[in-house]
């Protein structure tokens, strides 16, 4: 019997031993928790999506603390301007300048758009594709269709609709997982407020673009030409809109002559207003064009006679 009293009897001794030395460690060790990290803590919302650079919302949290003044208060893209107004009143500081971002998919290469050149079987990721002749699609920058970006996004807010990725505005929290899991570098954020994008990647020569995908941008220019904001840019074969300069004024849509820019802003209807009133514009401008090379016609033939 003694036995087995005598190991029991050890064991709750040296347990309560153990208790009473990390109770005593506890209280003579123990770090007292900046109250603004508990504050900060509560107000970020605990999505954990590293949106923000850090390994999670504790780590925003401490590395607010301890450094106010060289980390941003402005990088938590899930809790967005509230969330950012929050931790400034705590720190004491402004939250000017957040501006709510939104994931953008730039391809519209659907099954009707693109081309396709087969059939996947036993692939079931866009990486693995991407490793596999690089797609199905005849677009080589093209949206791969197999939707690692709809796996990586923990809020429902992107899902491939015929064989593209499309985001909800709504629910788009702008954490960057579909940037990230995006093997062709086709997901970018943009501000919410932006609503003309244009929808493409591919940066082939326009004969070649337009092989692959009906809607390509083929780096013509012409939205170039057209923008009075100096807003838009073709660069290698690609056009590109700077949400700062748009005005969203849909000049450049209605000239697209592929259709690869987006417009959420304007109805069928007002574009076409948009694409009457471009026309009178252009038309008046070329009148006075016209009107000046007569003049010029006749101050010549003028000149010519006085010779």
């Amino acid at each position: 019997m003694n036995q087995i009293i005598i190991p029991v009897v050890l064991v709750v001794v040296v347990g309560l031993i153990a208790s009473i030395i990390l109770a005593y460690a506890s209280k003579v060790f123990y770090i007292q928790e900046d109250p603004r990290f508990v504050l900060m803590r509560a107000e970020l919302p605990g999505a954990n999506c590293g949106g923000c650079g850090y390994a999670g919302c504790d780590d925003y949290a401490h590395a607010l603390v301890e450094d106010p003044d060289g980390v941003p208060i402005t990088k938590c893209a899930v809790g967005g301007p509230a969330c950012a107004e929050k931790l400034a009143e705590i720190l004491g500081k402004s939250a000017d300048g957040m501006e709510k971002q939104v994931a953008f998919v730039m391809c519209n290469g659907t099954t009707n758009n693109a081309k396709q050149l087969f059939d996947y079987e036993d692939i079931k990721t866009c990486k693995a594709a991407k490793q596999l002749y690089g797609g199905s699609k005849a677009c080589p920058n093209g949206c791969l269709g197999l939707g690692d970006c709809e796996a990586a996004c923990t809020f429902d807010a992107i899902h491939v609709i015929k064989g593209v990725a499309v985001v909800n505005r709504d629910k788009c929290t702008s954490c960057s997982a579909c940037i990230k899991a995006c093997p062709n570098s086709l997901i970018k954020l943009v501000p919410e407020k932006s609503k003309i994008s244009v929808r493409c990647h591919n940066t082939q020569k326009g004969a070649d673009a337009r092989k692959g995908c009906t809607v390509a941008c083929i780096g013509c220019g012409m939205c170039q030409r057209t923008c009075k904001f100096d807003a838009i840019h073709v660069e290698n074969n690609l056009a590109s809109i700077d949400p700062a300069k748009c005005k969203q004024c849909g000049m450049c849509v209605v000239k697209c002559p592929t259709g690869a820019i987006q417009d959420l802003l304007h109805s069928v209807e007002q574009l076409e207003k948009v694409k009457n009133t471009l026309a009178a514009m252009e038309a008046k401008e070329a009148e006075k064009k016209k009107q000046a090379a007569l003049a010029a016609a006749a101050a010549k033939k003028e000149a010519e006679a006085k010779a």
